[in-house]
C-alpha cells in the first residue's frame, strides 16, 4: 500500500571528475560532529570503522579545504569538523530544502498515482515459495 506522506528526495552531487557528495557522508559528518571521533560517529550510523575512516579521508582529499582534524593519542583525543566541514554540512542541507520544495507538488502528484496492488519484482516469487 502506498505511504500516506510526501515521497523522500535523494541529493547525491556528482562532479564531473567522479568525485561524489551524497546523504552518507554528510550524515557520517554530522554524527562525528555529534560524538567527538570518527569511530563513535561511524557506529551511531551502523557504519564500520574501516569505512569512515576511508569517507573522511576521501572527504579531505576531495577539497582544497580539509573537513576534520583529528587529535590523535590517549587523552585528548577525537574528531572535529573544521570551519569548512561546517560549512559543507549547511549547504548539502540547504541544497536538500531547496530540492525539496521545487519538487514537492510533481513528488505528490506521482505518489497520489501510485499503483495499489504494486509488488516489486521478485517479491511475488519469494512469498510463493515461502508459502
Amino acid at each position: 500500500m502506498p505511504q500516506k506522506t510526501a515521497p523522500h528526495l535523494f541529493l547525491r552531487l556528482d562532479f564531473a571528475d567522479g568525485r561524489r557528495l551524497g546523504p552518507g557522508k554528510i550524515a557520517l559528518l554530522e554524527a562525528v560532529r555529534e560524538h567527538g571521533s570518527i569511530l563513535a560517529g561511524s557506529k551511531a550510523i551502523g557504519m564500520s570503522y574501516r569505512r569512515a575512516w576511508l569517507l573522511m579521508d576521501e572527504m579531505d582529499r576531495m577539497f582544497e579545504d580539509k573537513v576534520v582534524v583529528t587529535y590523535p593519542g590517549r587523552r585528548g583525543s577525537g574528531t572535529e569538523l573544521t570551519p569548512f566541514g561546517e560549512r559543507l554540512i549547511a549547504l548539502y542541507r540547504a541544497m536538500e530544502r531547496q530540492a525539496a520544495k521545487a519538487t514537492r507538488a510533481a513528488g505528490q502528484e506521482l505518489a497520489a498515482a501510485l499503483a495499489l496492488d504494486f509488488q516489486a519484482a521478485g517479491e511475488g516469487e519469494r512469498e510463493s515459495e515461502a508459502g
